[in-house]
């Protein structure tokens, strides 16, 4: 099984950043990071940004221009950068990765415990 670990999150006040970190467990076979993806109070785990199958970015509209996925090949390392942050971004934070799972031979989805993140006005 992928053991993901999300951190970086934090309190920050409205207009500040933060930068989120998700790193995977050892695992024997690839593990692929598809994205981030947020829940706040009350409300469903919704699209942050993933990597979509035709390998494109697709970033939730509200981010757009704000908040910035990237990944460090050589650490194995998914980031998101989070600028002019809002009240409205607060939310727990989780990253989503794909693996091969050999006890279902084929592709298993994995999540992360979640890091918050909570934006004051």
């Amino acid at each position: 099984q992928v053991q993901l670990v999300e951190s970086g999150g934090g309190l920050v006040q409205a207009g500040g950043s933060l930068r989120l970190s998700c790193a995977h467990s050892p695992y024997t076979f690839s593990v692929n990071f598809i994205g981030w993806y947020r829940q706040a109070p009350g409300k469903e785990r919704e699209l942050v940004v993933e990597l979509s199958r035709g390998a494109r970015t697709i970033y939730k509209d509200s981010v757009k221009g704000r908040f910035t996925m990237s990944r460090d090949n050589v650490k194995d390392l998914l980031y998101l950068e989070m600028n002019m942050l809002r009240p409205e971004d607060t939310a727990v934070y989780y990253c989503k990765a794909q693996a091969y799972n050999p006890d279902v031979r084929g592709f298993s989805e994995y999540w992360g415990q979640g890091t918050q993140v909570t934006v004051s006005s």
